[in-house]
């Protein structure tokens, strides 16, 4: 059951009033590591309650420690020992017992228990927390005051972790989400609007909604959010084994946000390939092996790369992500991400990327990259969105949906910019306006002044520029004016002067000073009203 309003900003409330005692960014860090250690404690307890068969796991491990964890990780992909669950925590603290140190010893112990199997998976999930860092506070004392805040919050009944998946995401995704409102410019870069995630995601799974193995790969994967939307638009999402989620991501803090997101979600970890590395830098570590190319590809892939960003293009000509198309320049690497993307899609796959617009019409190297795509049929769609959708930026966006091997050459442009809910400080697409979107692409529609299906003729003659409005002619004409409207609102209004000129002449003409100055004073003024008045009927000022 998605969560309320009401349960939201009570979530939201909370936090913010135990939030005070450090900075925003290293809150973040701590209450998502410590909730999703809750999520595996939680998990762990669900399992044991199963497993030991009215046995208790203290029992249990004091008779075989080693056996007991490693039957554990065989089946969790990690292991929790006596005394180490987070309602251990919560105890201590109210047996005033607690103290920093308890954490610690509990990640020491945890990063010591995990399967070597699922090592890529939990491996330094829980380094963006320093139970020593001056961030928490001077002494251990301080520190132990702020861990204890944080546990005591999420041990509330809105942070229940025991339903269903589909509430421990629901929470966890709606945190992300204000954690990225808040922190545009740090968080902000990796979160997607739900939005446009959906509309590339329903782009992305048409027609392969019933595959019982698929695999899907986000090359600047952030939180994550891109390949869990995708998935969900898959019948078989919520089976083990039949999505696979790849990924790449550059940043510390976010490549251990989004291994936490897709657990939270439920993803098994042996279904989840997170790796940590630069894209453009390093490619997907199977790719050249022994000097040969193997490149792993993926039924879909999507992208929202940072713009425009600087890269190293120094020396790229023979790598075969780009070798076909051309570098792109090294203060904009849109055209690196798309080429990295459509080189890992499989031949039947179809990839989304969001880029801004100055990737459909900017020339030089990228106006011939754009151009070999285009001769090789490469793009299937373009689809303008509103400016403001996005949390740290006002620019507009654009989505390209490409495909490896098509057989048609046309491109179908859509300008949805139009189409849109204007919040408080963001604009925001309604769910009538991503229907719209998606049944546009998917059928190939055109739609008067907002799609359009343009020939490979039609694009040479606009020398390969892809900039929407060349395509959809959005103008519209203005209704012609009826002056004999206009003429008798005039008349309307002068009429209106002309009587309130004249009620004004008449009041004048009867007031009467009480003192020989006041009635100089007001001879003066009729007297100057009265060239007005004379003005606004066309008589002659001097006129008596």
């Amino acid at each position: 059951m998605a969560l309320s309003n009401e349960q939201k900003t009570k979530m939201w409330s909370m936090l913010n009033q135990t939030r005070g005692q450090i900075g925003l960014t290293a809150y973040k860090d701590y209450i998502f590591g410590i909730l999703f250690y809750k999520y595996l404690s939680e998990k762990g307890t669900q399992w044991l309650a199963k497993a030991t068969r009215g046995k208790t796991w203290e029992s249990i491990y004091s008779q075989d420690s080693q056996k007991a964890m490693d039957y554990m990780k065989k089946n969790l992909g990690y292991a929790i020992q006596p005394g180490d669950f987070f309602h251990d925590w919560k105890k201590a603290i109210d047996e005033d017992r607690f103290n920093i140190s308890l954490m610690s010893d509990t990640f020491g112990h945890f990063n010591q228990q995990i399967a070597f199997e699922a090592k890529a998976d939990f491996e330094g999930i829980f380094d963006g927390m320093r139970f020593d860092s001056a961030d928490l506070g001077s002494n251990a004392q301080a520190r132990s005051s702020v861990m204890i805040s944080m546990i005591e919050l999420l041990s509330t009944p809105e942070f229940d972790l025991t339903g269903d998946n589909d509430t421990v995401s629901d929470i966890y995704e709606y945190l992300v989400a204000q954690f990225a409102t808040v922190l545009a410019s740090d968080m902000g870069q990796y979160y997607t609007p739900k939005e446009i995630s959906e509309v590339m995601a329903r782009i992305l799974t048409h027609g392969h909604e019933e595959k019982e193995n698929f695999s899907i790969y986000d090359p600047t994967v952030g939180s994550a959010s891109l390949l869990l939307k995708t998935a969900s638009y898959m019948k078989n999402s919520s089976k083990r084994g039949m999505i696979k989620y790849f990924g790449q991501e550059r940043d510390a803090t976010p490549y251990r946000l989004d291994r936490m997101n897709l657990m939270m979600h439920g993803v098994e970890y042996n279904d989840i390939n997170i790796n940590h590395g630069d894209t453009l830098e390093s490619d997907w570590p199977d790719g050249i092996v022994d000097g040969k190319d193997s490149p792993r590809m993926f039924n879909a892939v999507m992208a929202n790369p940072p713009y425009s960003a600087h890269w190293n293009n120094k020396e790229r000509e023979d790598d075969p992500r780009w070798r076909e198309y051309g570098i792109a320049p090294k203060t904009k690497a849109d055209y690196s991400f798309l080429l990295h993307c459509l080189y890992h899609l499989d031949g039947s796959g179809r990839m989304a990327i969001i880029l801004p617009h100055g990737v459909l019409f900017r020339g030089a190297a990228e106006g011939r990259i754009r151009k070999t795509l285009i001769e090789k049929h490469q793009i299937e769609a373009v689809i303008g969105f509103p400016d403001k959708l996005f949390l740290n930026t006002s620019i507009p966006v654009c989505v390209l949906i490409l495909k490896k091997h098509r057989t048609k050459s046309d491109i179908l442009f859509v300008n949805a910019s139009k189409d849109f809910e204007k919040m408080k400080s963001q604009n925001q697409l309604r769910p009538e306006d991503v229907q719209k979107i998606v049944k546009t692409v998917i059928n190939r529609e055109e739609i008067d002044k907002y799609s359009y299906l343009a020939s490979l003729d039609e694009i040479k003659e606009n020398d390969y520029n892809l900039n929407i409005p060349r395509y959809v002619d959005t103008f519209e004409e203005e209704e012609p004016i009826d002056m004999v409207a206009v003429a008798d609102q005039l008349l309307e209004v002068e009429e209106q002067i002309n009587s309130s000129s004249n009620e004004l002449m008449r009041m004048l003409q009867d007031l009467v000073s009480t003192t020989p100055q006041g009635q100089t004073e007001l001879e003066q003024a009729r007297e100057k009203m009265a060239k007005i008045w004379r003005n606004e009927k066309g008589i002659d000022p001097n006129e008596k």
